[in-house]
């Protein structure tokens, strides 16, 4: 016999108790935050992390693309845009508040391979799993909100030779993660109805804090770039 599926707020615990295994308790994490990076660290960090971020529309266009359901197709279309809009060119900004200069951002000269490794997988997965599972891993979302606001304040208190509009890109993702994340929770809690879909999630979004533990262990080993 099938086992039961959870109630919504045990599913949504399972889903909340991956915390410990997101990326904020990385070492890695702990120094930059701590002030104890280089400035070619910080920019090692931030040619790494626009890989990531580089993927995220296409990540969110393949799972539009794999959705049959036309109300969850647009409300998720908006990523795509946002992606390829508004966020992009905050991380530009950023990148120039930290030093790096734009075209070697862009060539992805400075991308640590295990980074490109690790999204490259994950931008697969998100390509042929199916899409409730690839929405569950996005739920990485409901974690980063407080991890950016820690990062303006920290940065700004260690690094004071990083440019003020570089921070652009946290103050503004801060208030739209807040609605995303809630969004795309009530979507895997809606539709991830049987005991395997609920599974399947956790074990997503798990796979997706691995991800980003992966990125920083990339890029704690690369060291810093000038």
């Amino acid at each position: 016999m099938a086992p039961d599926p959870l109630s919504r707020d045990r599913f949504a615990a399972a889903l909340r108790a991956l915390a410990p295994r997101y990326w904020d308790r990385h070492p890695f994490h702990l120094r930059l935050h701590a002030g104890g990076c280089t400035p070619g660290e910080v920019r090692s960090w931030v040619a790494s992390r626009w890989y990531y971020q580089s993927i995220l529309a296409r990540k969110n266009a393949a799972i539009v693309a794999a959705c049959p359901l036309p109300e969850v197709r647009r409300r998720w279309a908006e990523r795509v845009t946002y992606f390829d809009g508004d966020a992009r060119e905050d991380w530009l900004v950023l990148a120039d508040a930290v030093g790096l200069d734009r075209g070697e951002l862009l060539d992805e000269r400075h991308v640590a391979r295990g980074t490109r490794f690790a999204v490259d997988g994950y931008l697969q997965f998100c390509r042929s799993a199916p899409w409730k599972q690839s929405v569950a891993a996005a739920l990485t979302e409901l974690f980063s909100p407080e991890l950016m606001a820690a990062r303006i304040v920290a940065w700004r208190r260690h690094y004071d030779w990083i440019k003020p509009d570089g921070y652009a890109y946290f103050e503004n993702r801060i208030l739209v993660v807040r609605g995303d994340a809630a969004s795309t929770l009530d979507l895997v809690l809606t539709h991830c109805r049987t005991a395997d879909e609920q599974r399947a999630a956790v074990d997503a979004l798990a796979f997706k804090c691995d991800v980003l533990g992966a990125v920083l262990d990339a890029v704690d080993y690369q060291g810093g770039i000038p």
